[in-house]
């Protein structure tokens, strides 16, 4: 990791949300050995080139695994609690915008990691997606345009946000 001031915002987690994902990363670490003896039993059916279960298996495990990295380090890296105040937009608040100069097209929702939109009904939107890297750090009427995946050019405005409370 880098400590030069480049590193990425922190992750909040209510202890909630951290306590669920513990509890995820603990019963796919359990699971390890089932799906190790599944791969073992697709082995010994013979042939592995046309075994269609054993590269399930083992498809299974390598998702299963990556998975197990995955919370490894946003459960090492990430904040428990209440986001930190703050007089900008940053991850971990709930962002109203409007679209296009039209206040009345507005859309409210949380900037943040999206393994905490299983606890929330609100919709989640990453802070490396295209419009959170545009409003990140934006101010209550400030204007910003991005690029979406479809290729348009699409202005925001920060209308209000607040540390999301969970």
């Amino acid at each position: 990791m880098s400590t030069n001031g480049n590193e990425a915002p922190a992750t909040w987690l209510s202890q909630d949300a951290y306590d669920r994902l513990q509890a995820e990363l603990d019963e796919m670490i359990a699971n390890r050995p089932v799906i190790a003896a599944e791969i073992n039993a697709r082995r010994e059916e013979g042939d592995l080139r046309e075994n269609g279960g054993y590269h399930a298996a083992r498809e299974e495990q390598g998702k299963a695994e990556g998975r197990i990295l995955y919370l490894k380090e946003l459960l090492r890296t990430a904040k428990v609690g209440e986001a930190p105040d703050a007089d900008a937009v940053s991850p971990g608040m709930v962002v109203t915008i409007y679209f296009d100069d039209d206040a009345d097209d507005t859309e409210t929702f949380l900037l943040g990691s999206r393994e905490i939109a299983s606890t929330t009904d609100l919709t989640v939107y990453s802070p490396e997606s295209a419009l959170g890297r545009a409003i990140l750090g934006g101010k209550a009427g400030q204007t910003c345009t991005y690029t979406a995946p479809s290729g348009a050019d699409i202005k925001v405005t920060v209308v209000s946000f607040e540390p999301y409370s969970g």
